[in-house]
């Protein structure tokens, strides 16, 4: 079933329509939040409240004018940069890197590299500009298309594509002298 037809069902008071939708579109939301923020409670907030404004808004969700996952990518997005303006206005420390949680298959050393490796990500990812940040994010985190970033960002897909192309440079420039170290070799 489709996100719009879920959130009409949510709007007409189907509540299983509320859980299944919850079910797609939350893990993806404090994904997004998760790596622009760096902060896995501050992302947890910031998902919730994307979530809960979707569902204060559904009665008046027009289907079709928008996708319900590029709406509530855009309300996320709004979330973690109104909490980075917060905490800069706080004179907050910058964030600690947080890691995905390992996966249970793998061996320790397994485990071990893999964390590394998405604790440098994290690291570097938070160097970048935010505009450069959230469209790497958006493009080669969370896979969208140029265009679906376009509209989120508010901004010309050719934007999004300098925006993607300068931060995966950075990124590039700020992981090379680790791969050694993160267990990439060259050949």
């Amino acid at each position: 079933m489709s996100d719009d037809a879920l959130v009409t069902l949510f709007a007409n008071g189907d509540e299983r329509a509320a859980r299944v939708l919850t079910a797609r579109l939350g893990p993806k939301a404090f994904s997004v939040a998760l790596r622009v923020l760096g902060n896995r409670a501050e992302a947890e907030d910031a998902a919730q409240e994307a979530m809960l404004r979707l569902w204060r808004m559904a009665p008046e969700w027009r289907p079709g004018e928008a996708q319900v996952s590029t709406w509530l990518y855009r309300v996320v997005m709004n979330l973690c940069l109104d909490r980075k303006r917060r905490g800069q206005r706080a004179g907050a420390v910058p964030l600690d890197a947080v890691a995905d949680p390992p996966d249970p298959g793998q061996s320790a050393p397994e485990r071990m590299q893999d964390g590394a490796r998405a604790d440098a990500l994290q690291a570097a990812l938070m160097t970048l500009p935010e505009r450069q940040r959230q469209a790497v994010v958006l493009r080669h985190i969370e896979e969208l298309s140029n265009p679906e970033i376009a509209g989120i960002m508010e901004i010309s897909v050719e934007a999004v594509e300098s925006l993607t192309a300068r931060g995966k440079r950075s990124l590039a420039a700020a992981l090379a002298g680790r791969k050694e170290e993160l267990g990439y070799s060259d050949g």
